[in-house]
């Protein structure tokens, strides 16, 4: 298995003949709602280009940290996508023309290759987002993504996954709490799934961020405080802190299952 990290939640999975795109903002600013005065996330510089031949995007938000407009923009629009209710009226909009709406418990499968199955992810207003759990069915390899650190307890039951995607930190707001939970819940999840490999996501990369929200942000946790967990619950999980742009190349041991 080969993962790039490009920052935020953006990542490339490369999982047998198959390249996924997963949450990407690739281009331009990330702004909510037009609101740069409230939040508003630039990179440090430009990506030279934009990921080629995409088999499958993955969105599991429509949120514009994971549905992003401007990158989504740039895509080809044949290429397939995968995505939560929410995301997929975004591409929908757009003008994507192979769109598959997952809701959570259902599955889809790319090129007879890979299993993907939504289940619960984070709460966002009255509707319950998308996780992902990849599956290739030649090697039975499985990687977990969530990007808010909202572990479904249903995903117990899928253990052990060889790679989890998921935020290890928390970024909390005055008086509104935990908008991400990775520092109450990474070490939960790698107790559920005793993955081989964490990789952290959403709060790295190299971004700047500016606005009244991001000036209210507090961060609780790190890389090395997760490993420092793991360690003490004797669980041999790797925690890879991963270089944006730099590819990594996963040797994962085959477990029989």
């Amino acid at each position: 298995m080969h993962l790039t990290y490009f920052g935020a939640n953006s990542w490339l999975v490369e999982l047998g003949l198959q390249r996924i795109l997963i949450d990407p903002w690739l281009v331009g600013s990330l702004v909510f709602g037009n609101l740069g005065w409230l939040f508003k996330g630039e990179r440090s510089q430009p990506l030279a280009s934009l990921p080629d031949k995409i088999d499958l995007i993955i969105l599991s938000q429509g949120l514009e940290d994971h549905a992003h407009r401007p990158t989504l923009e740039q895509l080809n629009r044949t290429i397939p996508v995968v995505a939560s209710p929410s995301a997929a009226k975004v591409v929908e909009q757009l003008g994507y023309t192979q769109v598959t709406s997952l809701s959570p418990g259902q599955t889809f499968t790319l090129a007879n290759q890979i299993e993907i199955r939504a289940l619960p992810g984070a709460p966002i207003g009255l509707q319950v987002e998308n996780s992902y759990l990849l599956k290739h069915l030649d090697s039975a390899t499985t990687l977990y993504y969530e990007p808010h650190g909202f572990p479904p307890a249903e995903l117990k039951k899928y253990a052990p996954v060889d790679v989890v995607i998921s935020p290890v930190v928390s970024l909390e707001l005055p008086l509104a709490g935990a908008i991400i939970k990775g520092s109450k819940t990474a070490l939960q999840l790698a107790q559920w799934l005793e993955p081989q490999v964490f990789l952290p996501t959403a709060a790295g990369g190299d971004v700047k961020y500016e606005g009244l929200v991001n000036s209210l942000l507090r961060t609780v946790g790190s890389v090395d405080e997760l490993r420092s967990q793991l360690a003490l619950h004797n669980l041999q999980t790797q925690v890879i802190d991963p270089q944006p742009g730099e590819p990594i190349n996963l040797e994962l041991l085959h477990r029989v299952s």
